[in-house]
């Protein structure tokens, strides 16, 4: 069982960005873990399926957010990505030097600034995201040297960068395997059976076994000595 929730009245609060994914789930448990009330942000921006924003509200239930909010972005509006537009996701493809058509042009930093905005209303200083550099697939906004930046941006453009106590982007998994992320995540109690982490999964999150995220995701239960309880159609 996830370890018990931080009382809201005598937590700081963070907004934490949850897709409803593994990643976004692990980094929730470490934020709470780390005594924070978490303000639980989910962003539909035009993605190929909704059932990850489903596992995101059921992971906000059980791993203790206080409050969980879904904001929608129309990414799809204008394209430029298989998440976002009629472009094939690729499939049984290993990892090359090249940013992959999976690429949402500005995601991150899109998805940042909507929860630097709410973390301003709430009188929030810390933002935690599940950014990754080691196992992932070649992001340009997964870089530590874009988490630098933007938190630098956070701190120049808001009213709470200017005259309150800062604004921090923690990225906690940014150097971790995804292995390591798995054993992260069963020390802490996250139930990743709730997760959803396929380009393709249908409504019920179920995954395509296929796809970059699903290949990824297996091999970090695999290194880690793990069951992972994805369910494939």
């Amino acid at each position: 069982m996830p370890n018990p929730t931080p009382s809201a009245a005598t937590s700081k609060p963070a907004v934490v960005l949850v897709s409803g994914g593994m990643d976004s789930a692990v980094v929730m448990a470490i934020a709470r873990e780390q005594g924070f009330a978490v303000n639980a942000l989910s962003v539909r921006y035009g993605q190929r399926h909704t059932s990850e924003l489903d596992a995101a509200a059921t992971l906000a239930r059980t791993l203790g957010a206080v409050a969980h909010k879904t904001v929608n972005v129309d990414l799809r509006s204008i394209g430029g990505s298989a998440l976002t537009d009629d472009i094939d996701v690729p499939l049984d493809q290993a990892g090359g030097t090249h940013i992959p058509v999976t690429y949402v042009p500005a995601r991150n930093t899109i998805m940042l600034s909507v929860a630097l905005g709410w973390a301003e209303v709430l009188g929030a200083a810390d933002i935690f995201c599940g950014v990754n550099a080691v196992d992932y697939s070649g992001y340009p906004d997964c870089r530590p040297e874009f988490i630098e930046a933007f938190e630098r941006l956070a701190n120049l453009a808001t009213k709470a960068g200017v005259e309150g106590a800062g604004i921090r982007i923690h990225a906690p998994l940014q150097h971790m395997s995804k292995a390591d992320i798995v054993r992260e995540g069963v020390r802490l109690g996250v139930d990743f059976a709730d997760t959803v982490s396929c380009y393709k999964a249908d409504e019920e999150g179920r995954g395509c076994g296929h796809c970059d995220a699903c290949r990824l995701r297996a091999e970090g239960f695999k290194g880690a000595g793990a069951i992972d309880p994805t369910r494939y159609r």
